[in-house]
């Protein structure tokens, strides 16, 4: 059964300040930072119950409680990513306890989370994305939506496809943030990492055709700091937005529907590997901070090679 977390965490003075730290320094999401601070009030609860009110004695808590508190959530039966989140979570408090000198040790230092499994991410191949991607435009042609929606859905998934942005990278973007000459602009990714990004010729020639659609409508609506992609309120779109008109064309092209926009950036770097391309250089066209991180999609593309081996092989299946 998962700890209940304490309500009175966040007014203690030490985890309001390791708070603002994550907001204010680290540029932790809204997500992140409702992760940790979720951990944060699961072990107050644990370690001096769930009533309790702070200030709480931090600097009392030793290895056992540490070992004590992660096995808690083992025994009832958390995934070992969520362990390993816990674990991330209270490392990172009392490292910033430790600057701060509020503490002299981090009791969370030398513990090992449980091994996560590998998952492979899923990605669509390219005849997959060729149909889905000519979705929007068979729509118009049908008359089931106009010229603006067909504009922006090819150019957002082309997009997201072209670039390997994240979703929430994508929705931000302005126009005036496009270099058209060059087919290329900068992005800004997780803990506010700024990075080149590509458009490739069928991306550009969309955003171009985008743009066309937006003057059409209103030419105040296609200044350098208005959001390229409106929705059909002429408002910036959301992620959960793209994810519904995804939604639309995933099930009108046959393909699974549980597919998402970040589906897209796992099928761009699949295939930029598969054609041959340079790991580091992937990436930085991902903007991941440690090449580990790009290293799954290597996996991904031999485990998609065995498949074909054991699919057309006539000996594959002597061992």
């Amino acid at each position: 059964m998962a700890v209940k977390p304490n309500p009175a965490t966040a007014a203690d003075p030490l985890a309001g300040r390791f708070e603002t730290f994550l907001l204010s320094e680290r540029n932790a999401s809204e997500l992140t930072r409702e992760g940790y601070m979720l951990d944060l009030a699961q072990f107050v609860a644990f370690k001096w119950g769930a009533e309790t009110k702070g200030p709480y004695p931090w600097m009392d808590v030793d290895d056992t409680d540490a070992r004590n508190f992660l096995a808690s959530f083992i025994r009832g039966g958390a995934n070992p990513t969520t362990v390993r989140r816990k674990l991330a979570s209270m490392r990172a408090f009392y490292r910033f306890l430790r600057r701060e000198g509020e503490t002299a040790a981090n009791p969370f230092a030398a513990l090992k989370g449980p091994r996560a499994p590998k998952k492979l991410p899923r990605v669509l191949s390219a005849d997959d994305l060729s149909r889905f991607l000519e979705c929007p435009q068979r729509a118009l042609a049908a008359g089931q939506i106009d010229s603006h929606a067909a504009a922006r859905d090819t150019a957002i998934f082309e997009f997201l496809y072209s670039t390997g942005c994240r979703i929430s990278e994508a929705i931000g973007v302005k126009w005036g943030e496009i270099d058209f000459r060059r087919g290329t602009l900068i992005v800004k990714g997780k803990g506010g990492k700024e990075r080149l990004v590509i458009l490739g010729s069928k991306a550009l020639s969309a955003m171009i055709r985008l743009r066309h659609e937006v003057e059409t409508l209103d030419l105040d609506l296609a200044t350098a700091d208005s959001p390229a992609f409106l929705n059909d309120r002429r408002e910036a779109i959301t992620a959960r937005f793209v994810e519904r008109r995804m939604k639309r064309y995933l099930a009108e092209s046959d393909l699974p529907l549980d597919a998402s926009p970040h589906k897209l950036r796992h099928s761009f770097a699949t295939h930029l590997l598969d054609a041959g391309a340079d790991l580091r250089s992937v990436q930085e066209m991902l903007g991941h901070a440690s090449l580990s991180t790009t290293q799954i999609y290597t996996h991904v593309s031999i485990e998609r090679l065995k498949d074909e081996y054991a699919k057309n092989h006539p000996r594959s299946n002597i061992h």
